[in-house]
């Protein structure tokens, strides 16, 4: 799950692409808060950069950074870690400057990676510099235009070149790329899994004519992001808002209108879209595919509610005294959910709306205190009461028995748990890392053991029927049309199939990201003479300096200062950041 934005101005003169990128990053935040980038291009191809761990605000320090970015075109990119590290040098746009200089943001996760990283070194000669899926792509698509041998290229060759990356490539993908000195490029994979929009907006500009007199000219600005809601902002009437579709791409040059071309053969495409974005991914004033995800959610509430009169007896349901919505997610599907139950709904629970997505957070423990930190219960609304809790799924439990907790300290008699969507027992492999499936409290337990180990006196799961008929029943094409989604979490059965081994291929990395976070967090606590043996231990492999025993904080903070002094640790409280692009100008070269 990223988020990915690409901005081309009208008016090549323009030098506030990034302006606008930076504005969509924000409203896209929610879809990823581990690092963000934004990369533009200025007259006569020159390339700007700014990226880094981080959310927007602190990457582009509250926009100030935003002045050094100039150009009329420009790419951003929100991630949120899936398969690779969670290093500064992972943070994107990528960017590689042979052939002609491209900038590239990608949502999505390659299934034949592996595969394709052999391809590169041995076939295609070109280095990769990190883990992560989205260099790769970046890379067999360099590889593949480099082919024309030609100074320039035109939009014959970027097709044919992104035909022969299709036919490489295989998982899920939505990806904008900049061209120097051409334009923006943008293309979805053929089940259309992420989702992908193009807007445009018509505005006046002012230019003087070789006389010295000003006139006013109409030109259009083009957007592409991930959600519709990012376009909205950005000007764009519903009208002028379309879908990039599946197997499709787009290339809007500077000056142009964009060409829209069918890099896969329509009867080859097979629309499948990730149908977590409705559940959980997505703001609800998106609309993907043509689905408003608001009345997607509306009728996951209304079969909720069926389900849960299906699943009680009378007496238990009549018990129930509310109906209370784990914010922010399954609040209209709550709502819902108690109108057609006729049950009171409350909002039992208020959110701190400054702290980062639980499910994302890197470990157990800093997701169990995330909870906390992120929701309170209003005990008035829980004292005494039977509570029917409406969350959009349930992942790791690690969240759902947080919040029954506290529903409980708050007074809660009895309490039912109900889950949006259907239990998740298979790990997620198009770019959103729920978690292993060894992790996932659905994969080895049954309902009442689940309800048990979130201390739950009953949990209840939507149907994967249901859940479907929900999202697809919002569709504009429904019923004339089947509408398709990508369930692969709930059965186990992915759209696009995958190699053998790149389960494993998933897990290794996973282990990869965790040691490095572990190893990470035991360096700032040693820093701060807090690091115990384990720790030290820790500190120790890393610098190969053999200290393996606890020392007192004294002591630690003698070792810190000696580091210092031997150039280990980069000035107080602040440590050099790790390399990025070397071709392009990084502004976030060192990291607070």
């Amino acid at each position: 799950m990223c988020g990915i934005v690409a901005v081309i101005h009208g008016d090549n003169r323009s030098t506030s692409a990034a302006a606008d990128i930076h504005d969509a990053l924000y409203l896209l935040q929610h879809r990823g808060q581990d690092a963000c980038g934004i990369t533009t291009c200025a007259s006569g191809g020159r390339i700007y950069q700014c990226k880094g761990n981080g959310m927007a605000s602190k990457v582009f320090n509250d926009g100030d950074r935003i002045a050094d970015l100039p150009g009329f075109m420009g790419v951003g990119h929100l991630r949120y870690p899936t398969a690779g590290t969670s290093s500064a040098s992972e943070a994107q746009p990528f960017f590689v400057n042979s052939p002609y200089g491209i900038a590239f943001s990608h949502n999505g996760n390659l299934v034949n990676a592996p595969d394709l990283r052999e391809y590169l070194d041995q076939v295609a000669h070109r280095h990769i510099n990190t883990d992560s899926d989205s260099e790769v792509m970046l890379n067999i698509f360099a590889a593949e235009l480099n082919e024309t041998g030609k100074a320039r290229v035109n939009e014959e060759d970027c097709f044919a070149a992104l035909q022969r990356t299709y036919s490489r490539c295989r998982g899920a993908w939505a990806a904008t790329a900049l061209i120097a000195g051409l334009g923006i490029l943008a293309f979805r994979d053929k089940y259309a899994i992420r989702p992908l929009l193009l807007g445009s907006r018509t505005i006046e500009v002012q230019k003087i004519d070789a006389q010295g007199n000003e006139t006013t000219e109409t030109t259009t600005d083009y957007m592409v992001a991930s959600e519709s809601v990012a376009l909205s902002y950005f000007g764009c009437k519903s009208e002028d808002i379309f879908d990039i579709k599946a197997g499709q791409a787009v290339l809007i040059e500077k000056g142009r209108k964009p060409v829209f071309r069918k890099i896969i053969p329509e009867a080859e495409c097979h629309s499948s879209a990730d149908i977590f974005e409705h559940v959980y991914l997505s703001r609800p004033d998106s609309q993907i595919d043509g689905i408003s995800v608001y009345a997607a959610r509306r009728n996951m509430g209304k079969k909720l509610a069926a389900r849960i009169a299906s699943q009680l007896t009378e007496e238990d349901l009549a018990d129930i005294d509310v109906v209370i919505p784990i914010p922010e997610t399954s609040i209209v599907s709550a709502r819902t959910c108690a109108l057609n139950l006729n049950k009171e709904f409350v909002d039992g629970f208020v959110k701190n709306r400054y702290i980062f997505r639980t499910f994302i957070m890197p470990n157990q423990r800093l997701r169990r205190t995330g909870v906390r930190k992120k929701l309170n219960a209003i005990e008035s609304e829980f004292r005494g009461r039977n509570v029917l809790l409406v969350d959009d799924s349930i992942v790791r439990g690690t969240t759902s028995k947080e919040i029954v907790q506290m529903a409980r300290e708050a007074g809660a008699k009895k309490v039912i748990f109900a889950s949006c969507a259907p239990p998740i027992i298979y790990p997620h492999i198009y770019g959103i890392d729920l978690a292993s499936s060894n992790e996932l409290i659905a994969f080895s337990k049954s309902e009442s053991e689940i309800a048990t180990a979130i201390g739950a006196d009953r949990v209840i799961y939507q149907t994967l029927p249901d859940l479907k008929d929900a999202c697809a029943e919002a569709s504009p094409l429904y019923p004339e049309k089947k509408v398709e989604f990508e369930c692969g979490v709930f059965t186990g059965d992915y759209v696009t199939g995958i190699e053998t081994g790149y389960l494993d291929h998933l897990e290794q990395l996973r282990g990869d990201r965790k040691r490095a976070k572990k190893a990470l967090e035991a360096r700032h606590k040693f820093a701060n003479g807090l690091a115990d043996g384990e720790d030290l231990k820790l500190v120790a492999q890393q610098a190969g300096t053999g200290v393996t025993r606890p020392m007192p904080c004294g002591a630690d903070r003698d070792f810190v200062r000696e580091q210092r002094e031997h150039g280990q640790v980069n000035g107080e409280g602040r440590r050099q950041a790790q390399t990025q692009d070397p071709s392009v100008h990084n502004l976030s070269d060192y990291s607070h």
